[in-house]
């Protein structure tokens, strides 16, 4: 049975232009960057050649990325980071539809005595900038508001967010894990403070991200050691990964401008389609959302059943996040946005990438009514 892989939001399979560049930092130039002879440096270099990629594509200075082991402890870093570094401002907002190692960190702030605001989405999952401006009190120290959501793909009013924060002398931080190689990402035009990327999002390899931080803003370091990324993130570095990482930016960028429409005619058709199928609910912005992104909910069915029915037939999807793939409950996200629980277990992730083709779209197209169909058959909500 021919596999096709519609879960690109998940992680993407590394590119073998990608794994060409990585292999010779597993065995032959394998030295510890942190050591100042011919293999040290050597390693040394391929890492700040690396850096300068991601800088590259997302239009900062490569002083100002600091690599990770992912999204995970990026967003970790830059919300305890900052609050850690703080003297007299306690307040922190986030967005109600952060992933998961956002809203947690700020619940764990919340917890060491930090004052933490959700701000809300409408029913397409977007954040009103005025409600940004709202909340802001003379306490706040960061807004953290993502650029595209994991599991409905809308993309959010960043810059509006970052004119108001700047004028508010408040951080702001936002989660860029799905849009970067995607979309255009620049921090500049975006007036963010810290944003997070990660490498297994765009074709590079699992165990490597970033952050950027902007030259003036205060963190403290959460791992201490060896003083490694500039005193920011101690521990010997991931050679092989950060070299794939920046090399997986350096193919986006470069084939992002070809991609995205490519994506947007594949995403568009599925939406246009799937649409047909009686009590079906698209999720997110029917527009702004991530080229590759689609979202539906499908009333009188569980997600899980529609997984699972889909992967016997030979296609890989998801209901929502993988980190949280295994918890019964239903999506954060889409409670957000106002579907009741049952709507909400109800739901169907695609998402699209470089490699998928338009007859694998048929094929989705062609199978899936069948399998939703025979699910309310089976279903005592439809009755």
């Amino acid at each position: 049975m021919k596999r096709i892989y519609m879960d690109y939001a998940a992680t993407t399979p590394v590119d073998d232009r990608v794994l060409k560049v990585m292999l010779p930092y597993f065995n032959e130039s394998y030295g510890n960057a942190s050591e100042i002879h011919s293999l040290g440096l050597e390693a040394k270099e391929a890492m700040e050649e690396s850096r300068e990629k991601v800088a590259d594509i997302l239009n900062s200075g490569s002083d100002r990325i600091f690599f990770t082991s992912g999204a995970t402890e990026s967003n970790n870093l830059a919300l305890k980071g900052a609050a850690f570094a703080s003297k007299k401002k306690r307040h922190i907002i986030v967005s109600s539809i952060e992933h998961h190692c956002v809203l947690d960190s700020a619940m764990w702030l919340k917890s060491r005595g930090f004052d933490l605001s959700l701000l809300p989405v409408d029913k397409q999952g977007i954040v009103d900038p005025a409600d940004v401006k709202r909340m802001i009190r003379d306490d706040t120290l960061l807004v953290s508001v993502m650029h595209s959501n994991n599991e409905i793909g809308v993309l959010e009013p960043i810059s509006e967010i970052g004119e108001i924060c700047q004028e508010k002398g408040v951080y702001l931080h936002s989660d860029a894990v799905q849009s970067v190689g995607k979309v255009p990402v620049d921090v500049e035009k975006l007036g963010v403070d810290l944003l997070s990327a990660s490498s297994h999002k765009l074709y590079g390899p699992k165990g490597v991200g970033a952050l950027y931080v902007r030259e003036d803003v205060n963190i403290e370091p959460l791992s201490h050691g060896g003083g490694h990324e500039h005193g920011m993130r101690s521990g010997t570095e991931n050679v092989a990964g950060v070299v794939g990482f920046g090399e997986a930016c350096r193919i986006a960028k470069v084939e992002m401008l070809v991609e995205e429409p490519k994506l947007i005619n594949l995403r568009d058709r599925l939406i246009s389609r799937i649409l047909e199928i009686k009590d079906t609910r698209l999720n997110g912005h029917p527009t702004k959302r991530l080229p590759n992104n689609t979202n539906f909910s499908f009333k009188y069915i569980e997600g899980e059943s529609l997984l699972l029915k889909l992967d016997d037939k030979g296609v890989a999807a998801s209901s929502g996040s993988a980190c949280s793939s295994t918890s019964s409950d239903p999506s954060h996200v889409l409670l957000a946005i106002g579907l009741k629980p049952e709507d909400a277990r109800g739901s169907l992730r695609l998402t699209l990438g470089r490699w998928t083709s338009r007859e694998e779209v048929n094929y989705v197209l062609e199978i899936l009514p069948e399998v939703v169909e025979e699910l309310r058959l089976l279903s005592p909500l439809a009755k």
